[in-house]
């Protein structure tokens, strides 16, 4: 999990920047506020996606990607297209945090410290 999981939140902050740059060209945003926060927006969302995977091994690294794709999923009220964005990074971050531990917990704890020489 901890291998998988910061390669989906890397290359997820890189679409999200992206996503951040469709809203201000699309001018997405409500009425009254600047379309570059778009841009800002979405820097802020990546460079978070990048934070969280430079920590995947916090204890609550985890939580925080869902908490993540929970905003990124939001976003999509927006521009409805990063529904998409959601569904691919969402699903790959639910394989990498969910099926990551169960193969993660099938893996022996510690390899064996004594190895065998040739001329043993």
């Amino acid at each position: 999990m901890q291998k998988l999981a910061p390669i989906v939140l890397g290359f997820e902050s890189i679409v999200v920047f992206l996503a951040g740059l469709t809203v201000f060209g699309l001018k997405a945003l409500p009425a009254g506020v600047p379309p570059w926060w778009g841009i800002v927006g979405g820097g802020i969302v990546g460079l978070a996606c990048i934070a969280v995977a430079g920590m995947i091994t916090k204890p609550w690294a985890i939580t925080a990607g869902w908490v993540l794709q929970a905003i990124i999923a939001l976003s999509a009220i927006l521009v409805p297209a990063i529904l998409l964005v959601v569904v691919i990074f969402g699903g790959m971050w639910g394989y990498a945090t969910i099926m990551g531990a169960r193969l993660d917990a099938r893996r022996p704890a510690a390899p064996a410290t004594e190895t065998q020489t040739e001329s043993e």
